[in-house]
């Protein structure tokens, strides 16, 4: 009932309170929408008015019943049923009630809402149908409920199926508890050594190792142009399958690597995979005691001190955002990496020891994609997780709140992820090679389909919450994070894990694949050397990478054509074409950057308190002399921007102040001489030669010039370039800004 593998038909009920409480919300942790104007409520409710109530359920083929779990309404009201009979039927006319040899067997069923309860057969009945006959009940009569048994084998399919050739993966198909997972990765481990490494990113708050398997072909190192990726799962301790599901492809990888099977042999050898299968152990230690159906919706859920590990994570769309809104982005305030504000992670408990070890790993490794497993849902979640309007938006609406008739507002408008359509496309190439993750024509697990029929959503449109991992993936380092929701049974019975595992194998792989999609290259300086800590844009995208400690870099993006510019501290910036084709892999772009003047620049404006430099030409024009320049001066000036050290270049100023104050006093004389001797001494006939005015042009440095051009003076040779403070501007520039 929970997984859905029983379809809305199967179900019948004696009445129908509403059609909220229709026969179809009975599955067990199915959750009410809590709007009541809606079709999906907490449970079956039958109609009061009717006397005798019943539920029944058509398996379509002669099934082996062994027991039935009931619970309460998901519901603000108290709503169970504490007792009921069951009867059993081969064609839904004739019903034998259940009985222990002397009387009809009363079930004893709920005490509270929430806790589901195991009523056992003591022993297995054979029938098409089933049907649940509630007898006494606290409040309305309402109920959801999971059913147990086996189909029996077809004899007439059991012979046709013998010459079939069916393929199933030599794989550990059951559930494990901490000590078994434990025990099955080092195992893992010690099968094949050499592509795999077993190791711990922290400890939980009951002190169990957080543990994490490495699977490439050069473990414990990262390769230049070798992308990283992360599975995780576990984040609550409840969700079970994850966990498994992430065991199971350890298993697979390892063994199918050994058959040299080339598409994993492929996928090892060209990428670091890690996987973590248990961010939570001690909830699902919790879990686990309670076993597969009887944990509740919520039992594990939570760490051991109260936190949801997935929405742990500091607020870093607030920061942005804000930021965006002030036009400081990303000339001020940068558009990725964006750093976690001092004291969130302080030891004050508001952010849990795991969520703690999972940042710190993150930033320790370069991951350039990753998905988180989780459960109750069968659909892909891509970011922002966060819903916050846009700015215009949030205007609209204090004017519409300002008003009293509110009528024809427009839409309101959220803010998305730069990336969104590569988010997109990510979520798709999982969903879309699930088995039934786009088989939506029966609705979601709790409500309708939220995803259209594609099987993704954007979660800050469906279930919007603070603080995910997969925003501050997105905004904190270079990793590209969504979350993989695998099915409506958090925790199915292990003669489930089989089938989860067919369903998912081929879309694990899938998304594995797209760690090599987009752009790939080295960013190093002219002599070879990498640059770490270099930005990387993409024209059009508001949201930059990084390079690593070897200088390489990723970036995902959907197939086209971008302009893609390499930035570094104390480099000329240095922009190229690169072309993102449809064919496999990523296209390799690196970047060879220049050294740049500006260290020098900077130098040369300290001096003269970071106020511009005037360039003032003076003397005859129209020479048409041409400047040049060396390789210690400022291209087409006739100054060095060298910086003279020591004595000597105090002497050198001294010198050239003085040179300058006698050519400019020895100019005066030869303008005053040359105007007596223009002024003839006669009454009748005056003839003046005006001297051409010298004019100063302030233009600041910048703009005066472009590194790597010629200058074509106009001036005679006598002209001079002075440096002045005449003008009182703040010039605090940064490099960035030109």
């Amino acid at each position: 009932m929970e997984s859905h593998r029983i379809e809305n038909d199967q179900l019948l009920t004696s009445s129908v309170y509403q059609h909220r409480y229709s026969s179809h919300r009975a599955r067990l942790n199915i959750q009410a929408s809590g709007d009541e104007d809606d079709m999906n409520g907490g449970a079956w409710c039958a109609n009061p008015e009717e006397k005798m109530h019943w539920i029944e359920l058509d398996a379509r083929t002669l099934t082996e019943f062994t027991g039935v779990i009931t619970q309460g309404r998901d519901d603000p009201l108290d709503d169970y049923v504490s007792s009921y009979y069951v009867a059993f039927s081969n064609d839904s006319r004739e019903w034998t009630v259940l009985d222990d040899g002397y009387a009809e067997w009363l079930f004893f069923g709920n005490s509270d809402k929430n806790t589901p309860v195991l009523s056992q057969f003591m022993e297995p009945v054979v029938a098409r149908y089933i049907r649940i006959l509630p007898q006494s009940w606290n409040g309305t009569m309402c109920m959801r409920m999971e059913v147990l048994g086996c189909p029996v084998p077809d004899p007439l399919s059991q012979y046709q199926s013998q010459n079939e050739v069916t393929h199933r993966d030599d794989l550990d198909y059951t559930h494990h508890n901490y000590l078994d997972m434990e025990k099955l990765m080092k195992s893992i481990s010690d099968e094949c050594p050499n592509i795999t490494r077993f190791y711990s990113l922290g400890k939980s708050f009951k002190g169990l190792e957080i543990y994490a398997m490495e699977i490439t072909d050069n473990p414990g190192m990262h390769e230049t142009g070798e992308p990283e990726f992360r599975y995780t799962a576990g984040y609550h301790g409840n969700e079970a399958l994850g966990r498994e599901i992430l065991l199971m492809l350890m298993q697979y990888l390892c063994r199918e690597y050994k058959d040299d099977n080339p598409r994993v042999r492929h996928l090892v050898d060209e990428t670091r995979i890690h996987l973590v299968p248990s961010v939570n152990p001690d909830g699902h230690m919790k879990a686990f005691e309670k076993g597969s159906e009887l944990g509740s919706w919520t039992l594990g859920h939570w760490t051991e001190d109260g936190h949801d590990i997935f929405q742990n994570f500091p607020d870093l769309n607030n920061i942005l955002w804000d930021a965006e809104d002030k036009g400081m982005v990303p000339k001020l305030i940068p558009n990725h990496h964006l750093p976690i504000p001092e004291g969130i992670l302080s030891s004050n408990g508001s952010v849990a020891v795991e969520t703690l070890a999972l940042i710190s790993w993150m930033e320790s490794h370069p991951f350039v994609l990753g998905a988180n497993l989780q459960g109750g849902e069968r659909l892909v979640a891509y970011p922002f997780d966060m819903r916050r309007l846009t700015k215009e938006s949030e205007e609209m609406e204090k004017k519409l709140n300002s008003r009293a008739n509110r009528q024809g507002e427009p839409e309101e408008e959220i803010r998305v992820i730069e990336d969104q359509s590569l988010f997109r496309w990510l979520a798709i190439s999982y969903a879309s090679t699930h088995r039934t993750m786009t088989q939506t024509f029966q609705g979601g697990c709790h409500a309708d389909d939220p995803t259209g029929g594609l099987g993704i959503v954007n979660r800050a449109k469906w279930k919007p919450i603070p603080g995910s991992m997969n925003d501050f993936s997105y905004l904190h380092t270079n990793c590209f994070e969504l979350s993989i929701f695998l099915g409506c049974d958090k925790f199915p019975h292990q003669s489930e894990l089989l089938r989860e595992w067919e369903h998912n194998r081929e879309a694990l792989l899938t998304f594995i694949t797209q760690v090599h999609r987009g752009i790939k290259g080295v960013v190093r300086d002219k002599e070879g050397n990498p640059i770490s800590n270099a930005t990387v844009s993409v024209e059009g995208i508001n949201h930059d990478v990084r390079t690593g400690e070897s200088g390489d870099y990723w970036r995902l993006l959907n197939p086209g054509e971008y302009r893609v510019t390499a930035r570094a501290e104390g480099y000329s910036p240095f922009t190229r074409l690169c072309v993102v084709g449809f064919d496999p892999g990523a296209t390799l772009c690196n970047f060879d950057l220049n050294k740049s003047n500006w260290d020098r620049i900077k130098q040369i404006m300290a001096l003269h308190g970071n106020r511009p430099i005037r360039l003032l030409s003076s003397g005859n024009r129209g020479s048409g002399q041409r400047y040049t320049h060396s390789t210690n001066q400022i291209p087409n000036s006739k100054f060095s921007n060298k910086i003279p050290n020591g004595n000597g270049g105090d002497m050198n100023r001294a010198r050239l102040h003085r040179l300058r104050l006698m050519r400019i006093r020895r100019l005066r004389q030869q303008r005053l001489l040359a105007s007596k001797t223009t002024m003839l001494p006669t009454t009748t006939t005056m003839t003046t030669t005006t001297v051409p005015t010298t004019t100063e042009s302030t233009t600041p440095w910048y703009d005066s010039w472009r590194l790597g051009e010629t200058f074509e003076e106009n001036t005679t040779p006598t002209g001079e370039i002075e440096l002045t403070d005449s003008l009182d501007y703040n010039y605090n520039y940064k490099i960035d800004d030109y």
